[in-house]
């Protein structure tokens, strides 16, 4: 079985397509990406905060698409990556502004797709097998074989519970895949966390489709929305997965949350734009918006915590 799109005729250039740019030009040397520059900024964690008991509703960015959140009382982990090095060719540009061993006690184990920048074996290794995981439909069975006492797969539009903290998986335009010939035979997309009257979207991958507009729809009111504005460069083998920061601001506006939160940029450079271009170009959007109030843009150093409530 393969799943597909909501919107399938908004295709990519396939996996030839990806190969020979990501991997074949880059060893031989043709690539067209820019050199990286400084990767995103990085400030030492608050980490009594982070480990208070019970938890006060926060979101910590751990770089690239790695957040770990407090809500409900519960300590979330989304798309953790602490490897150094992912699909064995891209490099970690800055190392994680957390070591492990100051990580909570985690409750909750997201994952939205099973990409290599999302889903990192190592990485989830290191996890108490006692915690909750949630994934999507045809992710399950890994996450079981690892040793997981208690793993749920997600539908789009369907939801589960722990305790008081209610997780829905919601649609995005994206893929799944781990090597060129399983492409799409596990589901992908993003997460809705409520919890206190508070509420995040953490978006995974996407590339621009009208489903953000449902998801604002279906979950108005939402406190923060966590979009995903690197991995752009070049259009022709992106624009079907990735948004680009102005096409994620726009997507924002759609889903019609409290703050945006950038993620998915500044430590790895699987595209071939700089590290830090990405936030540059969304603030510059942003300047050119008069009406839209630059306080609701939250651009986090990585390590750094934004307070929910």
């Amino acid at each position: 079985m393969r799943f597909r799109n909501l919107h399938p005729d908004l295709r990519g250039p396939g996996a030839w397509g990806l190969l020979r740019h990501l991997v074949l030009a880059r060893l031989l040397g043709r690539s067209s990406a820019r050199p990286p520059g400084l990767p995103a900024p990085s400030v030492p964690p608050d980490l009594v905060l982070l480990r208070a008991a019970p938890p006060v509703p926060h979101l910590t960015w751990l770089g690239h698409a790695s957040v770990l959140l407090a809500l409900g009382g519960r300590n979330i982990l989304v798309d953790p990556v602490w490897s150094s090095r992912v699909a064995w060719f891209f490099r970690r540009h800055a190392p994680p502004p957390l070591a492990w061993e100051q990580l909570p006690p985690i409750d909750l184990l997201l994952v939205t797709h099973n990409h290599w920048d999302h889903l990192d074996p190592p990485t989830i290794q290191r996890l108490d097998r006692s915690c909750t995981v949630v994934v999507p439909l045809g992710l399950g069975r890994w996450f079981c074989r690892c040793g997981f006492a208690r793993v749920i797969e997600l539908a789009w539009w369907e939801q589960t519970r722990l305790g008081n903290v209610q997780v829905s998986f919601v649609p995005a335009h994206h893929g799944s895949g781990r090597r060129f010939l399983d492409a799409n035979r596990t589901l992908w997309g993003g997460y809705v966390l409520e919890a206190e009257g508070l509420s995040v979207y953490h978006a995974g991958d996407s590339a621009w489709f009208e489903g953000f507009r449902e998801i604002g729809r279906r979950f108005p009111h939402l406190t923060a929305a966590l979009m995903p504005i690197a991995g752009y460069e070049p259009r022709w083998l992106t624009a079907h997965s990735h948004t680009t920061p102005e096409e994620a601001a726009r997507a924002f506006l759609e889903v019609g949350a409290r703050w945006m939160v950038p993620i998915h940029w500044g430590s790895f450079q699987f595209s071939d734009e700089p590290l830090q271009e990405p936030v540059q170009r969304l603030l510059a959007w942003w300047e050119a918006q008069p009406s839209l109030p630059r306080e609701r843009l939250k651009v986090l150093a990585m390590g750094e915590t934004l307070r929910l409530s």
